[in-house]
């Protein structure tokens, strides 16, 4: 090791190194949007990496614990204003519930430290090392990530690879998805560390730093879909109507009333996206309502997609729907529901828990995994609702049918925190991943028209009554992630971490048959 790592060492034994992953956690929600730095996400995680490499297993641990608890402490704090100000929970048990999220959360890079302490060996004098380093960082963190994004129905916020959305790193997108890029942040940070600790190998270290970033942008260049279809002019709504008025019986006919004027202010467009659960109310209660727009619609030659409730009397279930009215009628059901919010886990136990927060329409059945992309303006959309698209796994299901995306969402829950801004960059990522646009339309912001190069088109003002215009080219074809999903990253990773541990107990093996 050289003079600086020597120092580094000594520093990071005592408890420096704990307030160094504490800080690099805490500084790395700040890479994301609405800030943006992105190269900051490549710096805190250098930063992690090199406290873990000098820190045995019970260390590292710990070490994972504090950078995960800044990371979500800083990055999800959002969850409090849902539940607190929205869901009308006390104080108190707002806190301990945020807290008690942060903490699970902050459990996954907990493991992970405690994993590479325990089976890949510390400091920087040997070639196991630097597997360590270079091959087994980079997709442990993938796996972690991906286990995050799936675990109890998942939660993928603040994957690193979502930081990177205005970087060159954002070309890899279409090939390896937001895990993959992910894995090239890590990969990246883990070619730092060794910059500044292995001096014999800088040249190798920098080499391949300026390769991947070299080939991330030129794969940005590419066009991985074609266009498919004439251009579209479309509309998406922002009514901004607050959530604690939303589903209040005094504002229903006001609210129908504003979508209504909107949408007759831009007649003509080919299509028209109201938010989710735009119209307050049940199918059934609309029927007549949805007929007459319907007509208007028919007449101007525009197709719409509204939000709202719908309720199966027979089987005695109800979904979050979005509907397809104009040319050709169609519904789709919301897949992936919020626990604890949209239903109840468990409910034969945990049937009292949720009384604790006031939540309309809190217990909606799945629509199914199989449901066809809606027919629109002559297009096949591929349909989100809310968080949905938070998982470019399932998203890729609409493909390659659907040719452009739409996701619907409320983010009035969360307010003016950074919940929004995030929720719209993982929107781009998504647009990224599939070659498609997408269209965002939500309640009170942010809505937004995105190209298939994640690039926002337009964007309506947040907290602001809007209706924004633009022109989309619906794509098809199939990118390298649509046909591979998750899958191609996670199995590479898997080996990755194979080989290089049964590499490791083979040099060990070796070196202890020397000794005897």
């Amino acid at each position: 090791m050289n003079q600086f790592a020597v120092r580094f060492v000594r520093l990071t034994q005592a408890w420096h190194g704990d307030m160094l992953a504490l800080a690099a956690g805490a500084a790395t929600p700040l890479a994301f949007a609405p800030l943006g730095w992105w190269p900051l996400a490549l710096l805190t995680t250098a930063l992690l990496l090199a406290v873990w490499l000098f820190s045995a297993p019970r260390r590292a641990a710990c070490r994972g614990f504090l950078y995960g608890l800044g990371l979500f402490s800083v990055g999800i704090s959002w969850v409090f204003v849902s539940i607190h100000y929205h869901g009308y929970v006390g104080l108190v048990l707002s806190l301990l519930l945020t807290l008690l999220l942060i903490l699970v959360m902050a459990l996954f890079p907990t493991l992970l430290g405690w994993l590479l302490g325990r089976f890949f060996p510390q400091g920087f004098e040997s070639r196991a090392t630097r597997y360590k380093l270079l091959l087994v960082f980079p997709a442990a963190w993938l796996l972690m990530e991906w286990t995050r994004g799936w675990f109890m129905t998942g939660f993928p916020w603040l994957s690193l690879g979502y930081s990177q959305t205005d970087s060159p790193l954002a070309g890899l997108a279409p090939l390896l998805g937001v895990y993959g890029i992910s894995w090239a942040v890590v990969f990246s940070a883990a070619l730092l560390v060794g910059l500044l600790f292995d001096k014999a190998g800088r040249i190798f270290y920098l080499a391949m730093l300026v390769s991947l970033w070299l080939l991330a942008g030129v794969a940005d260049t590419a066009d991985w879909t074609r266009p498919s279809g004439a251009p579209l002019d479309v509309v998406l709504l922002q009514g901004n109507i607050p959530q604690d008025l939303k589903w209040h019986p005094d504002v229903r006919r006001p609210t129908i009333e504003l979508y209504t004027e909107l949408t007759r202010q831009h007649w003509g467009a080919d299509l028209i996206v109201w938010p989710e659960t735009a119209l307050p109310a049940f199918y059934y209660e609309t029927e007549i309502f949805l007929r007459d727009l319907e007509t208007e619609a028919q007449a101007h030659d525009t197709d719409m997609l509204i939000g709202m409730l719908s309720f199966d009397k027979d089987r005695r279930r109800y979904y979050n729907t979005m509907m397809s009215i104009g040319a050709e009628r169609g519904r789709y059901h919301k897949n992936h529901l919020v626990p604890f919010t949209e239903y109840l886990p468990l409910k034969s136990i945990l049937g009292g828990l949720v009384s604790f927060m006031q939540v309309p329409m809190s217990d909606f059945s799945k629509g199914g995994a199989g449901q066809a992309p809606l027919k629109v303006a002559g297009q096949y959309a591929g349909i989100s609702i809310c968080f949905e698209d938070a998982f470019g796994e399932e998203i890729i299901n609409a493909l390659p049918e659907a040719t452009l995306l739409v996701n619907v969402s409320n983010d009035a829950w969360f307010d003016d925190s950074w919940a929004p801004p995030q929720h719209l960059q993982m929107a781009r990522m998504r647009a990224l991943e599939t070659g498609r646009p997408m269209l965002r339309a939500t309640n009170t912001g942010i809505s937004a028209v995105v190209d298939e190069k994640g690039r926002i088109i337009k964007k309506a003002p947040q907290f602001e009554v809007a209706g924004i215009s633009a022109t989309i080219q619906p794509r098809t074809g199939m990118t390298l992630y649509a046909l591979t999903g998750n899958w191609l990253v996670v199995v590479v990773a898997l080996v990755l971490v194979g080989v290089s541990f049964w590499r490791l107990r083979a040099a060990r093996s070796l070196n202890a048959d020397v000794a005897r």
